[in-house]
């Protein structure tokens, strides 16, 4: 009984790409944040 390569039992690391996505929706949001400021003022 094998299992296919497609399908890997193990959690992969978070990789590169998942950190960047991470830093590019905290970068959005400290965005927003700013400019929901600028604007309710």
């Amino acid at each position: 009984m094998t299992t296919p390569p497609e399908e890997p039992r193990y959690e992969p690391p978070p990789s590169l790409g998942k950190l960047f996505l991470w830093i590019l929706i905290f970068a959005v949001a400290a965005l927003a944040v700013v400019l929901g400021g600028i604007y309710f003022t």
